[in-house]
């Protein structure tokens, strides 16, 4: 019995000395940066499932966060075995944007894809790409299979120290606001808020997502979402700071009714993208449009970025009539700006042949005519047309043709209806046939455009803001532009065109009191980038602009050449030099009601200040100064304040 026991005794110590893996666990695959300044790190844990983990500079970033799918038919997000990674892999390349904040663009990154198997034997990878600036990640389903299938869940989170907080927009409910048209990406950012905060209405958070954690920001959205993805979001909810990405509303549907990411035979997911670093880092990022397909077609023949001159900001419906938007098309002309916006029912108060007679006019002056068009069918109740003419193939590429030949440049297309596949996929429809017509694009009442201004460079702008146009309607938004306006460069406008339409410098025509100064609003034409500018500014009220300031707008540049983040906080005040014609301009505004001093050191630019444009110290009016050579320079701001310099 003795020699029983002390067999037995001896095989227990050998079974425990032997390391115990249980299903699917695997050490950790680390991916670097070029710098070796981020590290992503990506495990499977004893459920099979995939996990991951940040660090910037040594410090935790982001705690262990999760990864995986689930689809109609399959499960990766559990019970999976960790197959195999390929070796690391320098990305180098360089791209040429028509627009955004820095023409030329370099992109360096070291990718590795990682392989699981699920309990069916299935595959999943994930490509990821680590820059120095952040990293992406996309699900690969390789050969996945000639039936149809749908994502129904993504397990992807990211999960924050519990000390972080986030500056976040609600997702607006579906189908309410105005006509049903919502969601539109049009909600107030909150700022500082805890992680973890519920989302009030419970329909999540929108990207771009802004997180603070230890001096390390974070910014969160998705990039090149093809014509089978649906456009996801971030959960409402964010237990213990861990936010998970989630679905839009089942109503966010138009057409074949399909909610869903479509899964085709070689399937890759839209790229989740993470910026990581100081905010100079996420202000001068390019991170998301980096990473998607650059486009095939050579758009340079057509697509022409600028500004525009639009009526409808000021004097609203009943001044869309022929005398008016050729007034509208003067200014434009006087102002040495591209184009004209003519907007809503443009074709009952006016008519196609009335139109073509303006599209003449404007051409002579050397301005392009641009035409609002309803996308709706019946996903919302707005009866203003032009409607129903994009709807359907033959119906859209008919009009495009009649629009081509009336030489129209562009058209502005409002109130869509939400973030489901379907809807994704009118979108590419849309984007496809106008580059055929070669007609350019500005998408409102919209979705995030996720880098399709990359991938197709003729949609100049998309709303997907609460912008200029909220100001004029409601006070309580008029009180808030300055605020929002120094959250938008960290947020929204990082990547994407925004088309806010910035820069009134005169008083608005409604009872609505602006509660910005005029140097402000001349800054926002500088900070905000739009493929196409639409000014919030009449002809009357620039009469009253002073001349020096005139002819600032006649040049400024139409495509920036370089941006340098200078200084700011979100919600407080921001200021951004952006490089084009051969000068550089400096723009600042003060995002709160107090009045407050900034140092600025210059000496990175050459030349002198040519033109100097502050908020004068009595009046809400111009202070303007010429030739200051100096290269420390103190700006004293006034509450709700701005300033413009031009160094050349």
């Amino acid at each position: 019995m003795m020699k029983k026991f002390s067999i037995s005794y001896f095989l227990l110590l050998v079974i425990f000395s032997i390391p115990f893996f249980v299903l699917g666990e695997n050490k950790p695959t680390h991916i670097f940066s070029p710098s070796k300044n981020i590290e992503v790190s990506v495990w499977t844990n004893g459920q099979g499932e995939i996990q991951y983990q940040v660090k910037h500079r040594g410090a935790i970033v982001l705690e262990t966060s999760q990864l995986g799918l689930i689809t109609e038919q399959q499960n990766f997000a559990s019970n999976l075995t960790y197959t195999s990674a390929t070796a690391n892999r320098l990305i180098s390349e360089q791209y040429e944007a028509i627009q955004g904040k820095r023409k030329y663009n370099s992109y360096q990154a070291n990718e590795r894809i990682l392989s699981w198997k699920n309990a069916q034997n299935k595959s999943v990878q994930i490509r990821f790409q680590v820059s120095d600036d952040g990293f992406a990640f996309q699900y690969l389903l390789p050969k996945y299979s000639t039936s149809s299938d749908l994502i129904t869940a993504e397990k992807t989170s990211y999960n924050f120290l519990n000390t972080a907080k986030g500056w976040l927009q609600p997702m607006a409910i579906a189908k309410t606001g105005w006509e049903q048209t919502n969601p539109s990406y049009e909600e107030h950012y909150q700022k500082e808020i805890p992680v973890g905060t519920q989302e009030s209405t419970k329909t999540g958070w929108i990207y771009p997502a802004l997180f603070e954690s230890k001096g390390n920001w974070v910014l969160i959205t998705e990039a090149g979402l093809a014509r089978n993805h649906c456009a996801t979001r971030l959960h409402f909810e964010s237990p213990n700071g861990e936010y998970r990405i989630a679905m839009p509303d089942q109503r966010e549907v138009i057409n074949d009714k399909n909610l869903f990411t479509k899964i085709d035979s070689d399937f890759e997911s839209a790229w989740r993208v993470v910026a990581v670093g100081n905010l100079k880092t996420i202000v001068e990022s390019d991170l998301a449009n980096a990473v998607v397909k650059k486009p095939i077609l050579p758009f340079s023949s057509f697509v022409k970025p600028g500004k525009s001159s639009w009526s409808w900001i000021n004097s609203k419906d009943d001044f869309i009539v022929y005398d008016e938007q050729k007034k509208y098309i003067d200014f434009a002309a006087d102002m040495n700006w591209q184009y004209c916006l003519i907007d809503v029912n443009w074709d009952t108060k006016i008519g196609y042949e009335k139109i073509a007679e303006l599209s003449k006019y404007a051409q002579s002056k050397n301005v392009g005519l641009l035409l609002w068009y309803n996308s709706a069918g019946d996903w919302n109740t707005v009866g203003y047309t032009p409607k129903n003419k994009l709807l359907t193939k033959e119906s859209r590429r008919e009009e495009f043709k009649k629009l081509q030949d009336l030489g129209i440049k562009g058209l502005k297309i409002d109130f869509f209806g939400g973030d489901g596949q379907s809807v994704i996929d009118y979108y590419i429809d849309i984007l496809e046939d106008a580059a055929e017509y070669k007609l350019l694009l500005n998408f409102h009442g919209a979705t995030l455009p996720r880098g399709w201004a990359t991938i197709y460079p003729h949609l100049m702008t998309v709303e997907a803001v609460r912008g200029f146009e909220m100001v004029t309607f409601m006070q309580e938004d008029a009180d808030r532009e300055a605020e929002i306006s120094s959250i938008l460069p960290f947020t929204r406008n990082v990547y994407d065109p925004m088309d806010f339409t910035p820069m009134n410098l005169s008083t608005l025509k409604t009872k609505v009191q602006r509660k910005t100064t005029k140097s402000f609003e001349l800054a926002t034409s500088i900070l905000f980038l739009s493929g196409i500018q639409h000014y919030a500014e009449s002809p009357d009220g620039m009469e009253k602009v002073p001349e020096d300031i005139k002819n600032m707008l006649r040049k400024l540049p139409n495509q920036w050449d370089d941006s340098k983040f200078m200084s700011g906080y979100p919600g407080k005040d921001v200021v951004i030099a952006r490089k084009g014609n051969d000068a550089w301009y400096v723009a600042g505004i003060n995002g709160e009601n107090k009045a407050k001093t900034l140092n600025l050191d210059l000496s990175q630019f050459k030349g002198n200040i040519k033109l100097k444009v502050t908020d004068n110290g009595s009046t809400d009016s111009f202070h303007i100064d010429k030739g200051i050579s100096t290269k420390q320079l103190t700006i004293p701001m006034k509450p709700n304040g701005g300033f413009v310099l031009v160094i050349q």
